[in-house]
């Protein structure tokens, strides 16, 4: 099993790709964190073999923690995930040692893609016995087999296929209420159509809090 540690700022986010990884064959997250220090510490008593990890973090910028963990000969990999969209970023990123970048907001496909790519690496590496050309050509192709051409788009019941073009015309998160008031549908049914279309990678859920303490679900396009 691939031990995984998800570092973000906010949890609500960070138990969604806790989720997400259990989800994948191979995988197991071993811990949530929230900040740069808990991640330290939770590296060093959990020696988890890859990380997914935020860039914004409350005490300190995730890649000036993943270089430092280079620094200090820490083996551990890394994937990148943030809402940063600044070349800059990413060239840090790629600078720093991440393995790949992924920018959120991305479905459970895209997630599961990267992960089994990073295993398939894994394994490459790990049973090499020479560092010859055609091996390094090799494991540098692997790394990156996520990036794929797009797929043709899934053919979907009638009703589903409403509710995912009111979610792309509605030009950002959208909940179950308004879906089914622009559908005339009821909201149980609107949700329970959402929820399918999350559960196909075709849309992606985002929590919320209000006052009251409740999580609000909306969704936008993956």
């Amino acid at each position: 099993m691939i031990r995984t540690l998800v570092v973000d700022d906010d949890f609500r986010v960070a138990r969604i790709h806790a989720a997400r990884v259990g989800r994948v064959d191979g995988f197991e997250c071993v811990g949530e964190v929230y900040s740069a220090a808990s991640a330290r510490e939770a590296i060093a008593r959990l020696s988890p073999d890859l990380l997914l990890l935020d860039v914004h973090l409350p005490d300190e910028d995730g890649l000036s923690l993943l270089r430092s963990l280079q620094a200090a000969g820490t083996e551990v990999d890394c994937i990148i995930i943030t809402a940063a969209r600044d070349l800059a970023t990413v060239r840090s990123a790629m600078s720093s040692g991440a393995v790949y970048y992924l920018v959120k907001p991305f479905s459970f496909e895209q997630l599961r893609a990267q992960l089994e790519a990073y295993q398939r690496w894994r394994q490459e590496l790990d049973s090499a016995r020479s560092a010859s050309q055609a091996v390094v050509d090799s494991l540098y192709n692997t790394r990156s087999a996520a990036v794929r051409s797009a797929a043709p788009a899934p053919r979907l019941q009638p009703t589903m296929q409403k509710v995912l073009d009111a979610v792309k015309t509605a030009g950002g998160p959208v909940g179950a209420a308004e879906i089914a008031d622009r559908l005339g549908v009821s909201r149980p049914t609107a949700q329970r159509y959402l929820g399918a279309l999350e559960r196909k990678g075709l849309v992606v859920l985002d929590l919320s809090y209000g006052t009251t303490g409740r999580p609000l679900n909306s969704y936008t396009i993956a």
